[in-house]
């Protein structure tokens, strides 16, 4: 019976991968319980399987006391002492328990129970095993069909092959061989729950894993991977090695390597780009097999516009936009894809454009300049000569008798003509001028107001002082023939009502206007 029963755990242990000390824990779990359903439920019930001789022990675990009141818990110190000589009161004792005594019923309770122990370490024993298998490609046998979901034996268990995980088209029968990838195991109580995946990105990573040894390796790096099952894989490598080159150590020799992927992908068509820092040169590769001309970027946007030649337009874009969406999800740009013909329309519209620009903005510029010499020549005609500064009313009507009665003539006369002029020296000749040609200029070079103040004082300034010293006096007017005496003496009041209103000159200037006098007599 022991001897049997070593076997029986050796084989369950070999078949279902369960572990010895798991299997005697659920005999003696399977023991208990019909021990329990012999002699009832008490606590004190206790078994023990020996691993190595197959030895089954079932006791009671009794108290020793001086008198017994329930032989189910209590043993005497006379019984103790037959079964151990060093037995004390107080001590716990273990009594051997009969199991011939079980019955057929407690029999086929420890049967069950040994059965559904055994089927729990069993389905543990699986999760165990393909949870740490998650993201590897294990193969099975297709053994069924339900609601479109192919179920796949795989020796142990049984996996799932969901309908969203299946490549198009792709179809299976019974007994047919199948590779996927595992992409979830989840536990259930009905026992673990294995997803398969043939239509995942990482599928087609593993694959090349597998055929290729430099990415198994780690010297290639597969950056990026982009699948529409059935379609067409985009997958971009880097080395780590200089000495490598990624994209043909995925191809192989004569595309042996690449050959074994696309069969197993049954014929799906796969574009091997070598990814690089730079964008532009990144996207160009991305939307192989077309040729590109020109990569322009907007890097805050994270856009690109690709030109290619007009024959290579649709090739670039794909069946239904699928290369360049494919391109998109693998650079993590977003692309628009221009022919040349359309390129070179789109710059001749934007020359266009930006010529218009400029033109208009020439116009504004000019109608601006034209509004501002407007501005300034209204404002010249308006001014007269009493805006010159540092000219009065008394000077004005001396200018005007002289025949300066405008700007514009004072603006084109000479020095030597206005100095003609009574109260204007050589120097204040020279400043009227220049102020007429400023006020008649455009606004852009007329004086600033502050400027005008200063040159106004200035100018009154030199135009008192040139009075005082270099201003002619009134000669006397002589009587004329046949005139009489209050003629003479009408000028003579004249000539000092004008000497009244001229500036009182200093004693110098008094000084060298005496011979000037001396000469007008």
């Amino acid at each position: 019976m022991n001897g049997e029963l070593l076997a029986v755990i050796n084989q369950i242990q070999r078949e279902k991968g369960i572990q010895g000390d798991k299997i005697i824990k659920a005999v003696e779990s399977a023991l208990l319980t019909a021990a329990k359903k012999r002699y009832g439920t008490s606590d004190n019930i206790q078994v023990r399987v020996d691993p190595e001789t197959g030895e089954i022990e079932v006791f009671y675990i009794k108290k020793i006391v001086e008198e017994v009141t329930d032989d189910k818990l209590e043993m005497s110190l006379a019984e103790a002492k037959e079964m151990d000589s060093d037995a004390e009161i107080g001590d716990e004792i273990g009594a051997p328990v009969e199991m011939a005594d079980f019955g057929r019923i407690a029999a086929q309770t420890a049967k069950q129970v040994i059965f559904q122990r055994v089927r729990e370490a069993e389905l543990e024993a699986v999760y165990n095993e393909y949870s740490v298998r998650q993201g590897e490609i294990i193969s099975g046998m297709v053994v069924g069909q339900e609601r479109r979901n192919y179920i796949v034996d795989l020796g142990k268990t049984e996996a799932l092959l969901p309908y969203s995980e299946q490549v198009p088209r792709e179809s299976y029968r019974r007994g047919d061989r199948v590779r996927a990838y595992l992409l979830e195991v989840k536990a259930s109580s009905r026992g673990p729950q294995l997803i398969l995946s043939r239509s995942h990105p990482d599928f087609v990573s593993k694959l090349f894993e597998m055929e290729v040894p430099e990415v198994a390796e780690k010297i290639v790096e597969i950056r990026g991977v982009v699948r529409e099952p059935g379609d067409r894989t985009k997958i971009a490598v880097a080395s780590r090695d200089a000495q490598v080159d990624p994209v043909g150590a995925c191809v192989g020799v004569k595309g042996s390597r690449v050959q074994a992927v696309v069969r197993e992908l049954r014929g799906e068509k796969v574009d091997i780009i070598a990814w690089t820092n730079d964008p532009r040169t990144f996207i160009g590769e991305a939307l192989s097999p077309a040729v590109i001309d020109k990569v322009g970027i907007n890097e805050a946007e994270q856009s690109a516009i690709v030109v290619v030649a007009d024959q290579q337009l649709s090739l670039a874009i794909g069946k239904k936009g699928q290369n360049v969406r494919l391109a998109a999800k693998l650079t993590g740009w977003k692309i628009d894809i221009m022919s040349e013909t359309e390129y070179d329309k789109a710059r001749a519209k934007e020359r266009e454009r930006e010529i218009s620009e400029a033109i208009a903005q020439t116009h504004k510029e000019q109608e601006a300049r034209e509004q501002r010499e407007a501005a300034a020549l209204g404002l010249a005609a308006k001014a007269t000569i009493l805006d010159l500064p540092g000219i009065g009313e008394k000077t004005a009507e001396s200018l005007k008798n002289h025949g300066f009665d405008s700007l514009e003539k004072v603006a084109e006369a000479d020095v030597s003509a206005l100095v003609q002029v009574p109260m204007i020296g050589e120097k204040t000749a020279q400043k009227l001028i220049s102020q007429a040609k400023s006020l008649l200029a455009p606004a852009s070079d007329a004086t600033t107001p502050s400027q005008a103040s200063e040159d106004r004082a200035e100018t009154a300034q030199e135009t008192a002082t040139e009075g005082k010293v270099s201003e002619p006096q009134a000669p006397e007017r002589q009587p004329e023939e046949g005139g009489g005496p209050e003629e003479a003496a009408e000028g003579t009041a004249e000539a000092k009502a004008e000497e009244e209103a001229e500036p009182t000159a200093t004693d110098e200037e008094k000084g060298s206007e005496v011979p000037e006098q001396s000469r007008g007599t």
